[in-house]
């Protein structure tokens, strides 16, 4: 047992050491949960036995389950996982959303620390049956078989192709993570955009649906703040074809409640010169980040096939208000296809992705909040087919550190990590003020690859990173 324990175990006169007040409540807790059942261990306790689990791998309990009953009831259930908080011993995991060409999605997860992968299991398949139209709820139309298609191809719908998404069976769902679990949300089945969600739970490896939005709506964005899990935006179907929403709300975890939110003003949008102009250029929210205690929305006006960008609006939780974007952050906020807009935090610091105008590389900016402008980091990131790939590349914080997911020369899925944070930050320094910065060619790459896996012609969708 002694060589699967981590290198964070401690000395013998320490390891089981708890302070009072919680030993006796982890001895109440346990002693419930295992009551007519064996000891984990034979001659120990079973809160100490739980210490032990706890400080194995996360991805040692796959052949922990196989040892006995009992092992297997402990490592999926939540006590152990609250013993793993108390410990310090959570692990951080990355979580990918890819689809086939036959447009099926499937989940795939991976320790950064082992370099394993784990596949998830699939997404509920609840064929959609006639009778809901006669007034079943959206929450149980899920038929997980359809497709995550462009947006640039939904958008149609705006300009003329009013019935441009009537044979899509599913798309546009939306993912976010709170709580210690995943989520999806909405999206778009045949012609209906849904309110469903479902989430997935680490711990029991396994999908179970959840109180439904307030509104069906597909392609919104998703942030968390406060732990609480925000969505804005995105469209519905109307007798006019697609409609971009301006409404928002937001869901408790802890009370699986929704709750709305004030809607979006979309204050640029409100200002164009012509009224052909506002029937023709639709406003939508291109993406959402928790930043600095609100939430940035970044926006563009969208007409098929271009987009416009307008800058974005700020919302406050405080005083449950939105109010314009800083112009700089706005302005200088890089796009990916059809204006999608991802970023993420690594450190307290906003990071952003610019393809630039190559299709073999890319650069990453970080946010200079005082000086409301973006900044360019050292270091070309190779991305293969940019071109032809609905999703060339994804962002994620993990471990502290920032990572590019993306396909390499030979498709397989790289997830590609910054040596040192310190490196982004010094090299941001050096690339000077704006998006002026260029690379430095005397600088060593600060971008290694930690893990690769050919999942043959998959798409990259999205991504989110768990602590458990």
């Amino acid at each position: 047992m002694g060589g699967l324990l981590s290198k964070n175990s401690c000395k013998a006169t320490e390891t089981f050491h708890v302070p009072n007040n919680e030993s006796c409540k982890r001895q109440k807790t346990s002693s419930s949960f295992w009551d007519d059942k064996p000891r984990l261990i034979p001659s120990l306790p079973d809160e100490i036995s739980l210490e032990i689990l706890a400080r194995l791998p996360r991805i040692c309990y796959l052949n922990v389950k196989a040892v006995s009953r009992s092992w297997k009831a402990a490592v999926t259930s939540s006590e152990i996982y609250k013993v793993r908080r108390e410990l310090g011993t959570t692990e951080e995991w990355l979580y990918m959303l890819t689809k086939n060409q036959g447009d099926r999605l499937f989940w795939h997860a991976l320790d950064p620390v082992s370099k394993n992968w784990q596949k998830l299991p699939p997404i509920p398949n609840v064929h959609l049956e006639d009778d809901y139209k006669s007034g079943l709820s959206t929450s149980r139309m899920w038929n997980m078989v359809g497709s995550s298609i462009r947006i640039a191809d939904a958008v149609r719908g705006w300009i003329g192709r009013k019935d441009g998404s009537d044979h899509i069976r599913f798309c546009g769902c939306a993912i976010g993570a709170v709580d210690g679990y995943l989520y999806m949300l909405g999206g778009f089945n045949k012609a209906s955009a849904m309110s469903c969600v479902w989430k997935y739970d680490p711990i029991t490896n396994s999908w179970s649906e959840e109180n439904p939005m307030l509104v069906g709506r597909a392609y919104c964005k998703t942030g968390v703040l406060n732990n609480k899990l925000y969505v804005v935006g995105g469209v519905s179907k109307g007798r006019g074809g697609l409609t971009p929403l301006q409404s928002a709300e937001v869901f408790d975890p802890q009370t699986g409640i929704w709750s709305e939110i004030p809607s979006m003003p979309f204050s640029k949008a409100q200002v164009l010169p012509t009224a052909f102009l506002a029937d023709l250029l639709k406003p939508i929210a291109t993406g959402l980040t928790s930043y600095r205690g609100k939430l940035y929305v970044p926006q563009s006006l969208y007409c098929w096939p271009f987009f416009v960008d307008v800058g974005g609006e700020v919302y406050d939780p405080e005083t449950n208000s939105w109010a314009d974007m800083p112009t700089g952050m706005g302005e200088g906020w890089p796009a990916k296809q059809a204006g999608t807009k991802l970023s993420v935090i690594v450190d307290d610091d906003l990071y952003a992705l610019d393809p630039s105008s190559s299709l073999d590389s890319a650069k990453i900016k970080v946010y200079d909040h005082q000086d409301d402008s973006w900044k360019v980091v050292d270091g070309e990131i190779p991305i293969c087919d940019f071109a032809e790939s609905e999703s060339p590349y994804l962002l994620a914080g993990l471990l502290g550190k920032l990572h590019v997911v993306t396909k390499d020369a030979n498709h397989n899925i790289a997830v590609v990590q910054a040596a040192k944070q310190n490196d982004l930050l010094t090299s941001s320094s050096k690339g000077g003020e704006g998006t002026s910065g260029s690379t430095r060619s005397s600088e060593p790459n600060i971008w290694n690859v930690i893990a690769s896996r050919n999942l043959g012609s998959t798409e990259l969708v999205s991504c989110q990173n768990l602590d458990i």
